[in-house]
């Protein structure tokens, strides 16, 4: 009845043979036909809910999504899981739940493949998080799988009207702006009424944070890593035309079905290196530092943040985006999207090209299929790129000796190195509070400590933080470190995932007013002018993590079993120590 052998798929268990008589029931009393129940099940896993625009529009894309998978001979399940949208989440206690997120996503939609016995899964996403939790999923379960990103917002516009400063008004807007048009206005320089207007229409529609933020980079890693096909992540979210992406995502999957091509085979090392070099050469989230390693670490391979910044030194920086650059993800797309700075890459030997995709070609049989060039305003070409290299840099030193990693696209290299005395804040809200007091002086260099995975709980960003800096003329001339994260949008020297962290006694714990940073991004170096001897006496006399409210509860679980950030900050042990593989159950 179906041209797939079912023998050897996971949903034989539920649809098979006279002893599933009750499953079947089941099924049949969902609608069913005896020819759907007998094809392959395929989960069409969702992050929709209401929470952001990020997610609006993904119910709508599942349903594309589902045609193409009935298309090609299989049946669709829908299901959905959670989401916590960091630009919501953002500057309170809600943030602790974001990366949590992460895990949570993967976990639910583990379980439920697992608890259905689904043989594939196509997993839609918007948001920050739900990207890399939904990858993670597919390559934990190790089953044919496409993801397909959500698309992102299309860009903003202020009223032309006196009342709102000239830069506001000349300018694609994002929610960026108006984290950043929050600094101005505590700073007296933008009204309640500017404020008022931009709000309103800084965000104009359906889909993710337009810059080159979290959401996009992990979009962008989607298709450069193959579980996505390609240029599916550019079109806008509200464009009704990004259904034929869907519909043929789940035509795709089919496909892989069919030829047994599984996430693992999609996933490898050097695929990993792709996804790096395109969070590189677009300026993309420090975030990716993050989640690179942890989809990496489903699959069994140690990818972790200094390989990641490796990668990154010596990628050039070629793709003009914000926060660092001018255009938004709707400007990419316009101008061909990641195929086409995937073939600038290419053309200096810096594609893995018999990378297996979510198509069944290879990386390199797509990148023949491009036609487009870069078009020398959004993408440069490689030979004339806006920096020699990465957008993202890896720091190492006495201060961070598991590493840390710092966005510098947009910053001039005389930019890149920052000496100051320390300016110690002991969690995000004194930190925040003291910018807003202008309780700072120019020249310093501000730690945020207790903000780890573990010592936050959570590893809050600090974009409300930055963004007030950026807002009050600072960005420049001040220098910002932390054991937290940064949001995507972040612009300034701010230097994100110092390890290790506070809470694990790391010597960012160890710091006191005062003490000399010196943040070196062209030598990839973070030190504090400090002796070993002193690093050691000080550690001696440090009283420990600090305690924090969550004593129960999921950020409680989160902060126990989360490892070490340059690993990725994962909750479990990953492949390396499991003993079977869901397909193949």
């Amino acid at each position: 009845m179906t041209k797939f052998d079912k023998s050897k798929l996971p949903s034989r268990y539920v649809t098979e043979g006279p002893s599933k008589a009750p499953h079947r029931s089941y099924m049949y009393a969902m609608g069913l036909s005896e020819e759907e129940i007998h094809q392959p099940l395929v989960g069409v896993a969702t992050c929709w809910n209401e929470a952001a625009p990020c997610n609006i529009a993904l119910s709508r894309q599942a349903q594309a999504v589902k045609m193409g998978v009935k298309a090609g001979s299989g049946t669709p399940r829908e299901f959905t899981t959670i989401t916590v949208t960091d630009g919501i989440a953002m500057g309170h206690e809600g943030m602790r739940s974001s990366l949590a997120s992460r895990e949570a996503i993967a976990d639910t939609v583990e379980l439920t493949m697992r608890g259905h016995a689904y043989d594939a899964i196509v997993g839609l996403a918007g948001c920050d998080k739900s990207l890399p939790g939904m990858m993670m999923a597919m390559v934990r379960l190790n089953t044919p799988s496409v993801f397909i990103y959500g698309g992102s917002i299309l860009p903003g516009r202020a009223p032309q009207v006196d009342e709102i400063p000239e830069d506001f008004r000349t300018r694609d807007l994002t929610v960026q702006d108006m984290f950043e048009a929050v600094g101005r206005h505590q700073n007296g320089t933008m009204s309640d009424a500017a404020l008022d207007m931009l709000e309103r229409v800084a965000c104009p529609s359906a889909g993710a944070c337009g810059g080159q933020f979290t959401a996009n980079t992990m979009a962008c890693v989607s298709e450069a890593i193959g579980l996505a096909l390609m240029n599916s992540s550019g079109m806008p979210a509200p464009y009704e035309s990004r259904d034929q992406y869907g519909e043929a995502s789940g035509r795709a999957v089919m496909n892989l079905i069919e030829k047994n091509i599984r996430a693992r085979d999609v996933v490898t090392l050097q695929s990993l290196q792709n996804a790096a070099r395109v969070v590189a050469c677009t300026g993309g989230s420090t975030n990716a530092g993050l989640h690179l390693p942890a989809i990496a670490h489903e699959a069994g391979i140690d990818f972790f943040l200094e390989d990641v910044c490796d990668i990154f030194r010596d990628t050039p920086y070629f793709v003009d985006l914000k926060p660092g650059g001018a255009h938004v993800a709707k400007d990419l797309y316009d101008v061909g999207g990641i195929p086409v700075v995937m073939k600038e890459l290419r053309k200096a030997g810096l594609i893995h090209e018999d990378c297996i995709t979510a198509s069944g070609r290879s990386i390199g049989e797509e990148l023949d299929l491009i036609s487009r060039e870069a078009d020398g305003k959004v993408i440069y070409p490689i030979e004339t790129p806006i920096t020699k290299t990465g957008g993202v840099v890896g720091l190492k030193g006495n201060l961070a000796p598991e590493g840390a990693i710092v966005k510098v696209a947009g910053i001039p290299a005389e930019g890149q190195v920052f000496t100051g005395p320390a300016r110690v804040f002991e969690s995000e809200e004194e930190a925040f509070e003291a910018v807003q007091k202008r309780g700072y002086e120019e020249g310093e260099v501000i730690v945020i400590r207790n903000e780890g995975p573990a010592g936050g709980p959570g590893m809050r960003e600090m974009l409300a933080t930055t963004a007030a800096l950026s807002g009050q003329g600072m960005g420049k001339k001040v220098a910002l470190i932390t054991d937290g994260r940064f949001s995507g949008a972040t612009r300034g020297f701010c230097v994100g995932h110092v390890g290790p962290e506070s809470a694990y006694g790391g010597p960012i714990a160890l710091l006191k007013n005062g003490d000399m940073i010196t943040i070196d991004a062209v030598k990839g170096a973070l030190t504090v002018d400090l002796s070993d001897e002193e690093l050691a006496k000080r550690k001696e006399g440090w009283a420990g993590p600090r305690e924090t409210m969550y004593a129960s509860g999921a950020i409680w679980k989160f902060a126990q079993l989360v490892g070490p950030t340059y690993k990725g900050a994962v909750t479990h042990p990953g492949a390396e120590a499991e003993r079977h593989i869901y397909m193949d159950i």
